[in-house]
């Protein structure tokens, strides 16, 4: 299945949190093709997200603190999100509860 924009981006800050990164390491972290991921970033860079940084000839990519706050709060709302689902699964099941109880009384009766 094809991802979004918004997870590709999320990918990209991904990979970035822990360390700076040259573009074909975040593309091997990714997933991506290097041209794909040249423009995320450049996307990433215009809005404060993303600063590229050059090291003995090679240029890496780190997050901002724009970025690394931006990154958490995805991951907040992912959380959430989450925790959303197994609430309603959670809910699902306390209502099964007392059809259950119910058909145990009845069985008890019966015998």
């Amino acid at each position: 299945m094809r991802r979004s924009k918004l997870e590709l981006y999320e990918d990209i800050l991904t990979a970035l949190v822990d360390k700076r990164l040259t573009v074909d390491a975040i593309a091997y972290a990714c997933n991506m093709d290097c041209i794909a991921i040249r423009q995320r970033l450049d996307f990433l860079a215009a809005n404060g997200m993303v600063e590229e940084k050059t090291y003995k000839k090679k240029t890496r990519y780190a997050l901002t603190r724009r970025g690394l706050a931006i990154f958490k709060t995805l991951a907040i709302a992912k959380r959430l999100e989450k925790l959303q689902t197994t609430i309603k699964k959670m809910d699902e099941v306390l209502k099964m509860i007392p059809a259950l109880s119910e058909y145990n009384e009845e069985k008890a009766k019966r015998t």
